[in-house]
């Protein structure tokens, strides 16, 4: 008689059938499929718990009916917000094969024994990107070598380094608490600064002592950071450097901010968050604006940012390995091994394998692969900041480095340079009125913040609301830039009258 299929393998047909829909829905040009309120949404999906079991069929199908039409399409070449389109061939083969893997990467020996080393392949072909140093392969014999762990995104990998900023400042502190919060002031350039940061000073309870910086063109004002320097000699912690802030993109001056604080403090520790500057590693057009982030004592980078994976693959790279013995803990439970990772992971226990992601992007392309892809998105970016610079009602409010644009509509009677606060309370109403529309049509996203206009394109000094647009998807054509551009310049003119 033949034999009866296991469970898991009877699943095959329906896990095809997941696969091609979730392909479908990943090549649509639509950002959603259907729009619904918060309020709808909530009425829709949060239910008592069913009393009666159900088959893995029967949940896809109500994954397909009551979940999929409302999700946001990242891949879509109508969004064009942020780069996180996950789409990367390579990578969803490695992340589906590691869910059904289930390994575990706090162990090597019996819960991960070969995830655990493409892990370390990982963290050190991101080292050899950025220009840390890294020992010959042979020489790995423990995860005190790899220089670097890898955290599920920016803000956990910002963390871990503000807890060895804290560790740097006063050793000890791991064990002992935080005793004078005062200790540990944070230099942060003003406006431009992520969230993570901040939040990573409090959580490792350091509490909000931040020390903001003005800014020129969205980097550090030098002789304002060496002063603050100074200033607060003895009560600093860490000097963070945006090689990529998250707003324009733009790139600080890495080797003059290195130079600028190690020759006002020698010991601060210096952190870069690189979660977007990753990228210009990628391409020799680039790569020059990195110089000098080598000799930063950690550097945060987010593969899925950069390389297309999906969600979520963060690293937290350091300069010195042994550096990450300051945040080490130990258990005999499970860790009591060399290539333990749980052991210089703080804030996790279970260690799902998502690096295997990255593993697979940089394998797949690598070196000429990357280097076509970082160059591709570049010409991307200059033809659209080509377009909103040849538009008369469209001022772009900084010069890329990477692949972001941002810029505003002019509402009329608009001064650019000389713009009243009136003008600038018009201009920002207006094209927050642009934004409240492309999200509740669904039909584009370009994304919006504050920004400082650094740059004096409108008033200098004054906060603006722009929008927009990241060129890293490889679908986005000339003709997408086009019509969005068409399309806000009709929302605008339809929110100016």
């Amino acid at each position: 008689m033949p034999s009866t299929p296991s469970p898991l393998t009877a699943l095959t047909p329906l896990l095809q059938e997941v696969i091609a829909q979730s392909l479908a829905f990943k090549d649509s040009e639509d950002v959603f499929a259907r729009r619904a309120t918060p309020h709808a949404l909530r009425d829709l999906l949060l239910e008592d718990l069913p009393e009666q079991p159900a088959t893995a069929q029967a949940i896809w199908e109500d994954i397909s009916k009551r979940l999929l039409p409302y999700c946001v399409n990242m891949n879509s070449p109508r969004f064009m917000g942020f780069g996180d389109t996950g789409a990367d061939p390579a990578s969803l083969v490695a992340g589906i094969f590691a869910v059904l893997a289930q390994q575990n990467l706090i162990n090597q020996s019996f819960c991960s024994p070969s995830g655990t080393m493409a892990e370390i392949a990982v963290i050190r072909w991101l080292r050899e990107l950025i220009g840390y140093p890294t020992v010959p392969a042979c020489e790995v014999t423990s995860v005190w070598e790899a220089g670097g762990i890898t955290t599920y995104g920016g803000t956990g990998s910002n963390t871990t380094a503000m807890m060895l900023a804290r560790e740097h400042t006063v050793p000890g502190t791991l064990s002992d608490g935080v005793r004078d919060p005062e200790r540990f002031g944070l230099v942060v350039p003003r406006g431009v600064g992520h969230y993570s940061v901040k939040s990573a000073a409090a959580w490792t309870g350091c509490g909000t002592y931040l020390i903001e910086v003005d800014t020129d063109h969205f980097r550090y004002d030098l002789t304002a950071l060496a002063q603050a320097v100074k200033e607060n000699a003895g009560r600093l912690m860490a000097v963070v450097a945006y090689a990529g802030d998250s707003r324009t993109q733009t790139i600080d001056h890495l080797r003059a901010v290195h130079d600028t604080v190690r020759t006002a403090d020698p010991t601060v520790w210096l952190h870069a968050d690189a979660c977007w500057g990753l990228m210009a590693a990628l391409t020799p057009r680039r790569r020059h604006l990195l110089d000098g982030i080598e000799a930063f004592d950690s550097v945060t980078v987010d593969p899925h940012k950069v390389l297309n994976v999906p969600y979520a693959t963060s690293a937290l790279l350091v300069r010195d390995p042994a550096v990450l013995r300051m945040v080490s803990s130990y258990s005999d439970l499970i860790m009591q091994e060399d290539y333990a990772f749980g052991q210089v992971t703080p804030q996790l226990g279970t260690k799902e394998w998502t690096s295997l992601r990255a593993w697979a992007a940089l394998r797949s392309q690598g070196r000429q692969g990357l280097t076509r892809m970082m160059d591709e998105r570049l010409d991307r970016t200059e033809a659209f900041a080509t377009l909103v610079d040849a538009h008369p009602q469209l001022m772009r409010l900084h010069d890329p480095d990477l692949c972001a644009v941002a810029f505003c509509y002019l509402p009329p009677g608009t001064h650019p340079g000389t713009a009243t606060d009136t003008q600038v309370e018009r201009l920002n109403a207006v094209n927050r009125a642009i934004h409240r529309r492309l999200m509740d049509e669904g039909r584009w996203h370009l994304h919006q913040f504050t920004l400082p206009d650094d740059h004096g394109h409108i008033r200098r000094g004054a906060v603006l609301a722009p929008l927009r647009f990241m060129s890293i998807n490889p679908r986005i054509t000339t003709t997408h830039m086009r019509d969005v551009l068409d399309y806000v310049t009709r929302l605008g003119q339809e929110a100016s009258r």
